[in-house]
């Protein structure tokens, strides 16, 4: 009869990971993130870091390069038993969380962006210098997020007219600047053109229902779901996705919704068609391929779309002391 060695036995041939106070850090840093930006914030962070006695590497990703600097980080942090460090928005977030899967590498953050809604929806602090500190003494927690054809998303996925306001949101804060208050003009003027109805079928729990849409978002994070006043965050929180159908509408209906969601009033209008789910897919017949939006970044996906939930996926690192956390 074959022998077959206890875990601890194989374990006791397998190199130690070193103590996660004691691994080395790869910092991706995206060079066009928010106002924090640049070589300057990931000296600062790498600063911070080797003052503590940790050793830290950073990665600056130019426009263009940010993919494979994250894949870079996690081939190096995988030698090295080390930890990838996303410093940026929720956008820069997704594409190091894409390059983790199935790495088991744990996953810092620091996050500079706009919004910064992944960071926030966990308690960790938006200024540079304490997210930072948040790194030195952490623990690992697996959290959820949502999955669109296998891509990772942090705080939503979308198609029809959301991709269209975060294109135009994008372009006008390359010349405006990067503010919450250049991200509403930009919505207000986005809403004003004529914009598309889709024709979906929805594939959901065994039955297909067919409806149409001006717009479609699923939601990972209960704190954006929360603040628009949908009430599926709970739903959220305990690993499940949040799909929300905005019907079809004339433009001061549309205004309305604007309106409703920056009063955390969404959920409270007939209009938006909202239910949580674990696995949901979209079809749009006689299409192949659709524009979609995830955590912000534009891409061109193939049909069926397939949303699903992603239960504690992601090892994410949190402080060990609780006081560190932020209160949203």
């Amino acid at each position: 009869m074959p022998h077959n060695p206890s875990p601890g036995a194989q374990d006791r041939g397998r190199p130690q990971e070193p103590p996660l106070a004691e691994r080395p850090l790869f910092v991706v840093l995206n060079n066009g993130s928010g106002q924090q930006t640049g070589a300057p914030a990931g000296e600062r962070i790498c600063e911070l870091l080797t003052r503590a006695g940790r050793s830290a590497k950073l990665l600056l990703a130019d426009k263009g390069q940010l993919d494979s600097v994250a894949r870079e980080a996690v081939q190096r942090a995988g030698a090295q038993h080390g930890i990838v460090v996303g410093a940026g928005g929720d956008g820069t977030l997704n594409t190091v969380a894409q390059a983790l899967q199935g790495s088991g590498i744990p996953f810092g953050v620091i996050p500079l962006g706009t919004f910064n809604y992944f960071a926030r929806n966990h308690g960790l602090p938006q200024n540079l210098e304490a997210a930072t500190r948040c790194l030195l003494d952490a623990r690992v927690q697996p959290v959820h997020a949502g999955f669109l054809n296998g891509h990772i998303f942090l705080v939503n996925a979308s198609l029809g007219l959301y991709p269209n306001l975060l294109e135009d949101r994008e372009s006008d804060k390359a010349q405006l600047g990067r503010s919450r208050l250049v991200a509403l003009f930009s919505a207000i003027k986005t809403l004003a053109r004529a914009h598309r109805v889709l024709d979906v079928d929805l594939d959901l729990e065994g039955r297909t229902r067919h409806l149409r849409t001006v717009s479609m978002v699923v939601g990972s994070n209960a704190l954006q779901l929360e603040h628009i006043g949908v009430p599926l965050a709970a739903a959220v929180r305990e690993g499940e996705l949040a799909a929300m159908l905005v019907r079809p509408m004339g433009k001061p209906s549309l205004y309305g919704l604007l309106l409703r969601g920056l009063v955390s009033r969404l959920g409270e209008t007939e209009n938006l068609h909202c239910f949580s789910f674990s696995e949901l897919q979209v079809h749009r017949r006689r299409r192949r391929r659709i524009k979609v939006a995830l955590d912000g970044e534009i891409r061109r996906l193939s049909l069926p779309l397939t949303f699903t939930a992603g239960r504690e996926c992601l090892p994410l690192l949190l402080p060990r002391d609780p006081a560190l956390l932020v209160r949203q």
